[in-house]
């Protein structure tokens, strides 16, 4: 029976190339699309999966606000003293690690004659591998890192520094420390999908940190708690906030800590860990917009095979009046369409295994075209294949087996209201999907064009930034002169962080405020070139001096005699207009004495997802970044030019930079993988859409080739036809557009609320998507219309 079905299947598609073309086509698109956006959330959702402890681990969330008002602070940042404090305090922690890394830092690291500006370098307590269940190839978890001046290294970073030979007992310089650091272990590259991310894992004792339990401030450490089992962490919460009024009584200021499940910190929260987050909201839209150009795929199936049933009527007729019952030819349509489907599955596996690289570079990931051989990959699209299989088929199935044979062959029978109310209800849905693919498509690309050239309140345009040693800060006024002898280099700036991302968390207050009350506020020590190298504006007072970044050499810090330029949110926190800002006393932290120097106008510090807060800069001899402003002329020669000079004066600081334009683009990293994306599959959804369409208007043109040639005859012009036919296919995409702009304005309003900046989209963007889609409708109906309006009526009323 299976073989008979195979058998006139195979009759019936070759008998129709067309049409089976289409289809074919049409699956396999959807199909492949489907495979790949498979492929992103599969990798997304099994984030950590490899954390054996992943449902007992607690990432710290820190919390704090000062008793002199203001808004509250959150970050994914602690002091040191929290993971021994805790684990100390609370039965429910069983163990705790402490690391230190930054993602925007970078730490020279050499060995003989090799050296390379690590990013990836984190230091970790000797609990790591206790709590996280990275794979070590060589020495002993338990002690790896359990003195100063060991470290981990991973199989990749073993081989560019040592090639084939063991590392084990190497000997690497680290930075500026005067200590080697002795290699104690090898682990396995960390997965492409873990959070925590490193090529090198110093021991956290390295850092020479003292008296680590002195105080909650100076939090720049992240903390991991592992729990006695996941049921911990509502009971372990419940207590830390008592605990933290206790510790806090009477300090000034109110510090508390939550706790976020390790395995949600990916995709829920909205503080990055080792590398940056993804947001749940976009796999939920991937996920939509996989199953809903699947459905266009399948509809498109759907119509065509509905609108060839007066086709295969006569089959049916003559093989219900031999002896076949209903439920045989039901399975034999619904086996027309699994074979269908599963020759689209096997083109699509190697659609998708050529288009994978593509896709990573849309993505920014490292899929692998292993991850389509795994059982539940396999599972999974098996599911699909029956789930499409059925789908697609059964109405078609259910339409043809319908049939009477006795009007069929009476040559009575006419395609019913019901199978036409059917097909346009199709195309419908399907130009409804395409519609809000296409506006929310152009809504984020207009806010993401909007964050690229946004008045950010600092210029970023041909700025260099490249990562700077604190050991050099002996160096950098001969660095600084070197580099501007080059008339292409128009200034350069020493700095802890660049205006793309300001993140130091300080407390401040003016004279005339008690020590006690203190106002929470970013800063940011920098030279006196940072002003004038990024471009922001001084609205009142006076640029930063030479003699300013003297004043602050004491190595007696109580002694130095501070300068601060404040943003205008920080002057008028601190209850001063601009004006009246410029020469008023006041303190950054306790140790921190000064008076402002001049007050600049309010500039995007942070994401636009964030409103402006305030921000204080100040001169102080240290930095991790160098800033190189180019006039942009002779870019490849200035930046050669750069590199030979830094290497003649630091030969162990291996030589990188990036431009901030890109440093910038990096924090809207999510928001500009989602665009990308849904660029590319609302292309594929209208094209699907266009295809059922253009088979759809084919066939029906063959339908109505005899009116056509009557219409001929009677004196219709080409264009009179073309209208004919084309307006029942425009009623169908004006009803569409009326379904689907309104769900686009929501679905885009409730995204662009993400945003603290934002355009507004206005009635033209979707008046914009009205008319594209109408014009592409239009372009493919009038192709087969005109094409029937053309033929010569002799020849199609011949036989009449």
């Amino acid at each position: 029976m299976f073989k008979n079905y195979f058998k006139i299947s195979l009759r019936s598609l070759s008998k129709n190339k067309a049409f089976t073309f289409i289809n074919l086509l049409g699956l396999t698109i959807g199909l492949s699309s489907c495979m790949l956006i498979g492929l992103y959330i599969f990798h997304e959702l099994s984030y950590d999966s490899m954390q054996q402890n992943g449902d007992r681990i607690a990432r710290v969330i820190m919390e704090y606000k000062f008793d002199g008002g203001g808004e509250s602070n959150k970050g994914n940042f602690t002091s040191v003293k929290v993971a021994p404090v805790f684990k100390r305090t609370f039965p429910e922690v069983v163990d705790a690690v402490r690391l230190y890394g930054m993602l925007s830092s970078k730490i020279a690291v050499s060995y003989n004659d090799k050296s390379f500006a690590e990013k990836n370098f984190l230091y970790a307590d000797p609990s790591f591998f206790k709590i996280f269940s990275f794979k070590m190839l060589r020495g002993d978890a338990a002690t790896v890192l359990n003195a100063p001046h060991k470290i981990v290294i991973t199989q990749t970073t073993a081989r560019r520094y040592f090639g084939d030979a063991d590392p084990i007992g190497k000997s690497l310089k680290v930075s500026n420390d005067t200590s080697l650091y002795q290699v104690s272990g090898l682990m396995q590259d960390c997965p492409s999908n873990s959070q925590i991310k490193f090529d090198m894992l110093a021991s956290f004792s390295s850092l020479g940190i003292t008296d680590e339990e002195s105080s909650y401030w100076n939090a720049n450490y992240t903390t991991y708690l592992l729990l006695k089992n996941p049921s911990s962490f509502e009971s372990l919460q419940s207590k830390i906030g008592p605990f933290m009024q206790r510790e806090m009584n009477g300090k000034g200021a109110s510090v508390n800590f939550s706790l976020e499940p390790y395995k949600s910190v990916h995709l829920h929260s909205p503080f990055p860990g080792f590398e940056p987050n993804n947001n749940i909201r976009y796999i939920y839209i991937l996920e939509a917009v996989s199953l809903l150009i699947l459905v266009i795929a399948c509809f498109t199936y759907i119509n065509l095979n509905t609108a060839r049933s007066m086709e295969r009527a006569k089959e049916v007729g003559v093989r219900k009046v031999i002896g076949a019952d209903k439920m045989q030819l039901f399975w034999q349509f619904i086996s027309e369409s699994a074979f269908m489907c599963m020759v689209a599955i096997i083109i699509s596996v190697f659609v998708a295994i050529v288009a994978l690289p593509a896709f990573n570079q849309l993505t920014d990931r490292q899929l692998t075209v292993s991850t389509l051989f795994t059982f539940p990959f396999i599972t999974g699209v098996v599911v699909v294949m029956i789930g499409v299989s059925f789908f697609a088929g059964f109405y078609p199935a259910l339409v043809l087996t319908g049939f009477q044979p006795v009007k069929v062959l009476k040559g009575s029978f006419k395609n019913t209201g019901s199978g036409q109310f059917t097909r346009k209800a199709l195309i419908v849905f399907q130009f409804s999907v395409s519609v809000l693919l296409i506006a929310s498509t152009f809504i984020i690309q207009k806010q993401l064009n909007f964050i690229r050239n946004k008045d950010l309140g600092y210029n970023r345009d041909r700025l260099l930034v490249l990562p700077f040693s604190y050991s050099l800060n002996d160096k950098v006024d001969l660095i600084k002169n070197e580099l501007k002898a080059d008339k292409d280099i128009v200034s350069v700036s020493r700095c802890v962080n660049t205006p793309v991302n300001i993140v130091g968390g300080y407390n401040m207050r003016n004279d005339a405020m008690p020590e006690n009350e203190q106002l929470a506020v970013t800063a940011n020590p920098v030279d006196e070139d940072y002003i004038k190298t990024t471009g922001l504006h001084i609205l009142v007072g006076a640029d930063f001096t030479r003699q300013d970044v003297e004043d602050i050499k004491d190595d007696n810090q109580t002694k130095n005699i501070y300068h601060f330029i404040i943003n205008e949110s920080a002057a008028k926190a601190l209850g001063w207009t601009a004006q009246q800002a410029v020469g008023k006393k006041m303190y950054l932290d306790a140790t921190r004495p000064g008076f402002v120097k001049a007050v600049i106008k309010d500039f995007n510090f942070q994401s636009l997802h964030n409103t402006i807060k305030p921000l204080v800069l100040f001169t102080e001899p240290r930095g991790r970044n160098l800033l190189v402003k180019i006039s942009g002329k002779h870019i490849r020669q200035t930046i050669a030019g750069i590199q030979g000079k830094l290497k003649a004066i630091m030969p162990q600081m291996p030589f990188e930079y990036s431009f901030m334009d890109a440093d910038f683009d990096k924090l809207y990293k999510a928001e500009l993988r989602l665009g990308d994306a849904l660029n590319v599959f609302a292309a594929i959804a209208i094209a699907l859409a266009c295809m059922g369409l253009f088979g759809l208007s084919s066939y029906i043109a063959r339908q109505r080739v005899k009116e056509i040639g009557i219409r001929k005859v009677l004196g219709a012009s080409i264009f009179d036809i073309t209208t004919a036919l084309s307006a029942s296919f425009i009623r169908l995409i004006i009803v569409s557009l009326i379904i689907a702009l309104p769900l686009a304005w929501y679905t885009t309003h409730a995204w662009l609320q993400d945003f603290a900046y934002r355009i507004k989209p206005n009635i033209w963007l979707f008046a914009g998507t009205a008319a594209a889609v109408t014009l592409i409708a239009l372009i493919t109906v009038s192709f087969q219309s005109v094409r029937a309006a053309m033929v010569n009526p002799v020849k199609s009323l011949k036989n009449e």
